[in-house]
């Protein structure tokens, strides 16, 4: 119980070192100042997406086969170097060349850092809590992500690049934490070593196909996934139009958005930290049927009222690490240890797919009407996509493949 409770402890260690709120208030905002336009931009987030759509099942594959905790201290160490290049980028060419290093290294630890929080929980026969546990660990995350919010709105006022170095630093210091982890001991029994390419093929397959999750694999991981990722794309240059309104001066945007999005991770923070408690009694099932709608139709409103854009994407972004958590729950409780890393990528290739046309659509659409249109219309399509999908078949079943109730 020591061992894993440490394990836990360095979990929640590495978690805050993902600084990705440092360069978040302002990422958008560098990169139009370099000269891309809404297109560009949605090129960029193309090529990473394209990027995780062909590394996602052989880097899920490395971490099976490799071990988890070394499948995230590669994607760690490139990322970090990742940061430093984007903040000494200078145009298109190099960015594009950035972002295919930056998805690389993230897709070595999407699947492989759920898959290790679960087995190491298995360990102790405790993975039911792995919801809560990852909730937890978001919630140390975002906590800092309030400071890195505030110090990375100020420090774009002076230099829009500096907090992509700062963030570069902070997720360098992942890398001791991550070599003090152990490798859970399920994992370790699991034959790994013997997962071959045509085996992780069949997993992933079987997976996709499984009457437990294929709808929801749409609904979430195509839907849901993609719309809140054009919201991620659009709050900067729609907040940068919006606070003006409201009285803001455009010289004190870029702190504003600071504060804006350390709101945000403090929001994100507190639902992360009752992930278990919202799982016990909301149901996983009342969530997922009731955020998507929530969130769509509230990005078609802002296309009449744009005001409204400050407390729907406080409210979109808010809710994003919570529902991931409890999506990760109710996959990880429909596979088997062996594999794992292997599924979860594939899944994180579904979205990576998907979200390709609605980025790419978003950006011309941005660039001939306005991001707040796109937005509208990628709510539209929130709605009746997840109407659709329940018109087809519940999207959250019970492990035994019924419609779930206390779920």
């Amino acid at each position: 119980m020591w061992q894993s409770n440490r394990n836990i402890g360095l979990y929640y260690a590495y978690k805050s070192t993902k600084a990705v709120e440092f360069y978040r208030p302002i990422m958008y905002l560098y990169f139009l100042s370099l000269g891309l336009d809404y297109t560009g931009i949605a090129i960029l987030e193309g090529i990473y997406n394209v990027t995780t759509l062909v590394s996602e099942i052989p880097t899920g594959y490395v971490g099976d086969r490799v071990g988890r905790r070394n499948s995230l201290l590669i994607g760690t160490t490139i990322i970090t170097l990742t940061l430093v290049g984007i903040g000494f980028a200078g145009n298109f060419a190099q960015l594009a060349v950035l972002y295919a290093c930056w998805s690389f290294g993230y897709t070595f630890r999407s699947g492989s850092s759920d898959a290790w929080l679960y087995d190491t929980l298995t360990d102790d026969l405790s993975e039911d809590r792995f919801a809560h546990v990852r909730g937890r660990g978001q919630a140390v995350a975002l906590l800092v992500g309030v400071v890195g919010s505030v110090l990375g709105g100020y420090l774009g006022n002076i230099d829009l690049a500096y907090p992509f170095l700062v963030a570069a630093g902070v997720t360098g210091i992942g890398v001791p934490v991550l070599l003090a982890m152990d490798e859970p001991t399920s994992y370790e029994e699991s034959e790994s070593d013997e997962l071959g390419v045509r085996e992780a093929v069949g997993v992933i397959r079987e997976t996709l196909s499984n009457p437990r999750l294929r709808a929801f694999v749409v609904y979430y991981f195509v839907l849901f996934s993609a719309v809140s990722y054009l919201v991620f794309m659009y709050v900067q240059p729609v907040l940068e139009t919006v606070l003006p309104q409201v009285g803001v001066p455009k010289g004190s945007v870029e702190p504003i958005l600071g504060w804006f999005y350390a709101a945000i991770s403090l929001l994100s923070a507190g639902l992360s930290y009752y992930t278990g408690a919202i799982r016990e009694r909301i149901g996983i099932r009342t969530w997922f049927l009731v955020i998507p709608f929530v969130v769509g139709l509230g990005l078609v409103t802002l296309r009449f009222v744009p005001v409204l854009a400050i407390p729907a994407f406080l409210f979109a972004r808010g809710i994003a690490e919570t529902t991931r958590s409890l999506a990760s729950q109710y996959v990880n409780d429909r596979i088997e240890t062996l594999g794992r890393a292997t599924v979860l990528s594939a899944l994180a290739m579904v979205s990576s797919l998907t979200v390709i046309p609605f980025q790419l659509g978003s950006g011309l659409l941005s660039d001939a009407a306005s991001p707040l249109t796109a937005l509208a219309v990628a709510g539209g399509v929130l709605v009746v996509g997840s109407l659709a999908v329940l018109g087809w078949e519940s999207p959250v079943k019970s492990a035994t493949g019924q419609r779930a109730e206390a779920e």
